[in-house]
């Protein structure tokens, strides 16, 4: 299969001026501030919503995703359900790359890592395509990924994408109250290697409430120096990049794309979790996870 492409891009599409929206929509910088790790009673329940909210839109994505769809119609659909549900796409307009990211939508194919920008290509049958959504509502975010196949896909890319997910349950069971974060990486690490499997290092999961991205850092490898606890009412994301190959990244022109440095197929998949006294909540659960595989991490460790 050729390697992907960029292809070419739409406008931008608008957000109705009626939905609340993050400050950078108007293409302003990232506004920072110093946000609590362990999040107040209200900021969770919200989390909550914006999770739940996110990782419906994100299930609704397998309905269109199919050969010859264009990562295009897939964002273009991902915008609209982010508009019936009220909420801001996160990613439209975030500042980074040599441009504010452009779409509603992230769409990784194939040895595309994360943060490929939706374009005209159409999706070729037994392409891998990993879609990540970020929903903004009432003042925070919920944000989540998953890795779906498109057409028939090859056995080496269906264990890879399986491991994948394996990897996550495992990352995400990690998280329990007192343990070090790098716990999370370890876990995931040693999955990963003994699948023959790369993690990829140049991306790693976050802190997330009322900013999209906080200074908490959630590595997907065993980091020594990441000491943190893991504390009662943290939320942050697990989203490990798994290759088949190399784990290192080569970023493309855009500043924004980033594929594997052999062009081998990596996949990845995220949820946002809260840490409850009795170890991690999934907080990007969709309504009906039981209907829809790709969230079902039941016998995995979660």
């Amino acid at each position: 299969m050729q390697p992907v492409r960029a292809g070419k891009q739409t406008p931008l599409r608008p957000v109705p001026d009626s939905i609340a929206r993050p400050i950078w929509a108007d293409g302003t910088s990232v506004e920072r501030w110093d946000e609590s790790n362990v999040k107040s009673a209200d900021v969770i329940k919200k989390m909550r919503h914006a999770g739940r909210e996110a990782a419906d839109t994100l299930a609704s994505l397998g309905t269109v995703i199919a050969p010859g769809v264009t990562t295009e119609e897939v964002d273009a659909f991902c915008h609209s359900e982010s508009i019936r549900r009220d909420a801001y796409p996160s990613p439209l307009m975030y500042p980074g790359g040599s441009n504010p990211f452009p779409k509603s939508l992230c769409t990784s194919v194939n040895e595309v890592i994360c943060h490929g920008i939706p374009d005209d290509r159409p999706l070729q049958d037994g392409d891998i395509l990993n879609c990540d959504v970020t929903l903004y509502i009432d003042g925070v975010h919920g944000d989540t990924n998953a890795t779906f196949y498109v057409g028939q896909v090859d056995p080496v890319s269906q264990r890879l994408v399986e491991v994948t997910r394996e990897c996550t349950a495992r990352g995400i069971a990690a998280a329990v109250p007192g343990a070090q974060i790098n716990a999370i990486g370890r876990a995931i690490q040693d999955h990963a290697e003994d699948n023959g499997y790369g993690v990829i290092r140049d991306f790693v999961g976050h802190g997330i409430g009322e900013q999209f991205h906080t200074d908490l850092q959630v590595c997907h490898y065993f980091h020594p120096q990441l000491t943190d606890i893991i504390e009662v009412g943290m939320t942050f994301t697990v989203e490990p990049m798994i290759s088949v190959g190399s784990w290192k990244a080569k970023m493309w022109s855009d500043g924004w794309t980033a594929t594997t440095s052999d062009r081998s197929r990596t996949a990845q998949f995220e949820h946002t979790i809260l840490i409850t006294e009795d170890g991690p909540e999934i907080l990007t659960t969709p309504s009906d996870p039981a209907g829809h595989p790709y969230w079902d991490l039941a016998g995995l460790g979660v």
